[in-house]
């Protein structure tokens, strides 16, 4: 039995930061999906991969996991590359390729 400890980014729908500072432990799958053949649902056996425990910090995640007697990895979050760029920029005459409507 081994899960992940991993903080979420945000979706593609997402312009703030809604739901990112928290910590999620998941389980790994311990059997893999297969299609049902009379309907064509995805389906599994494996019912660990429903839960999800969420935690407010990484060493709560941890300790929970440690108590639990479960073998978890965490994985680190990664900061988004911000590109500072202005809207000057649209209209510069040395552009690489001509700006058109």
């Amino acid at each position: 039995m081994s899960a992940r400890i991993f903080s979420p980014a945000r979706t593609a729908m997402q312009s703030g930061k809604a739901k990112t500072g928290r910590w999620v432990l998941e389980f790994e799958p311990e059997s893999p999906r297969r299609i049902d053949p009379l309907m064509g649902y995805t389906t599994s056996s494996d019912m660990k991969s429903q839960i999800k425990l969420v935690f407010e910090t990484r060493e709560e995640a941890q300790a929970y996991a440690e108590a639990n007697g479960i073998a978890a990895r965490v994985e680190e979050p990664k900061e988004p590359r911000r590109r500072q760029i202005s809207y000057a920029e649209n209209f510069r005459y040395d552009r690489k390729t001509p700006w058109t409507h």
